[in-house]
């Protein structure tokens, strides 16, 4: 699913050069639960944002799909955002003013999936995070983890390749945060590959391997022999 080969990012910040990633070399085969892992300023971020197609690496390469992602101009990469990849945010970056169904239906919009066609993808969509009763509240009404988890359906509703989720637990409490991961290893187990990044050990123990990030490198590769499943008491 993802080959990334000799990738580097480079920043230029007046005279200082800032080397966010230096060389990284790693591979996800499709169906696969990942996590990237380092403290703060360790790169994994940029990664991220390179990985969804967000930033554009200073060398090296990344394919998508056996699509080599690093020679796309700007519109062919809104396209693959759009069509093969979900986000999770920490901060669920859900629009205020509108329902959970009508963040939820976005992605479609911009896919250009008629009205009828996206209201009723969006609500299947947020069935499958248990959140059909919520349909139609806004944000501000709904808890944290009720928000990322309409972010979630938001990030499936398009059927993605793969889905990115960074710092998916970040703002939320424990059993929050329990729910929303066995929600990710939901996905998981009917095929959707996923890559979490964190700097929480307990999370990345849900995935089966963990790249460890510092200073912009990888530091080693983790199997995960011990992998916690997530289960949560209730979703609802």
């Amino acid at each position: 699913m993802i080959r990334v080969t000799n990738l580097s990012k480079i920043y230029q910040t007046g005279s200082i050069e800032v080397r966010a990633l230096l060389n990284i070399s790693l591979e996800v085969v499709t169906g696969e639960f990942v996590a990237i892992m380092g403290p703060s300023g360790s790169g994994k971020s940029t990664l991220m944002n390179v990985l969804g197609c967000l930033d554009r690496p200073t060398s090296g390469c990344y394919q998508l799909d056996n699509l080599a992602v690093s020679t796309l101009d700007d519109k062919e990469l809104a396209t693959i955002r759009n069509r093969k990849i979900g986000f999770v945010f920490q901060t669920f970056n859900l629009l205020g003013r509108t329902s959970a169904v009508a963040n939820v239906e976005v992605p479609l919009m911009y896919g250009g999936v008629n009205r009828k066609a996206r209201r009723q993808r969006a609500l299947e969509a947020l069935a499958k995070v248990g959140l059909s009763p919520r349909a139609f509240h806004k944000p501000n009404e709904l808890s944290g983890g009720e928000r990322q988890r309409v972010a979630i359906a938001r990030a499936i509703v398009s059927n993605p390749a793969i889905i990115l989720a960074d710092e998916p637990t970040g703002a939320l409490d424990t059993k929050s945060g329990t729910e929303v991961m066995a929600i990710l290893e939901g996905l998981h187990q009917q095929g959707l590959t996923i890559i979490v990044v964190t700097h929480d050990r307990e999370i990345a123990n849900h995935t089966q391997r963990i790249y460890h990030f510092r200073d912009g490198e990888i530091q080693y590769i983790e199997e995960v022999k011990n992998r916690v499943i997530a289960v949560a008491d209730r979703v609802s």
